[in-house]
């Protein structure tokens, strides 16, 4: 696959939830579906990324409290170790598409809180 076309906004509406869409040793992108009220736990990457929002408001929090509401049309250009929560707190569905430096298998999930990758933990609990 050298070159594919994919319509993201059909894609998310299908899938209702999110799914990767590309992935190389140098990159790979996913497309993110989230539902009204919808939000993740507080946490980084160790890979730079991008969020570009296709569809709907997505809520970007900080640590420190601060906060940034993304429209379609708008971008998040996230260095690896900056933590962050999405929301969805539009009235409607949120797509985005989101673009990480390395392959999706390297990269690791890091818990504000433990500041440990949560694939660890999971890892650990299959292997009691």
């Amino acid at each position: 696959m050298s070159i594919e076309v994919i319509d993201l906004v059909d894609l998310a509406h299908k899938e209702k939830r999110r799914k990767n869409v590309f992935n190389t040793p140098r990159f790979h992108a996913w497309m993110h579906y989230y539902k009204p009220g919808h939000k993740d736990e507080m946490h980084c990457h160790n890979a730079d990324q991008t969020f570009y929002v296709i569809d709907g408001e997505c809520t970007m929090r900080f640590p420190d409290g601060g906060e940034a509401v993304l429209k379609p049309g708008q971008a998040a250009l996230i260095t690896g170790g900056s933590f962050y929560q999405l929301e969805n707190t539009g009235s409607g569905p949120m797509i985005m598409m989101g673009n990480r430096s390395g392959p999706a298998e390297k990269i690791q999930i890091i818990d504000y809180v433990t500041r440990k990758d949560v694939r660890e933990k999971v890892q650990a609990d299959v292997n009691v």
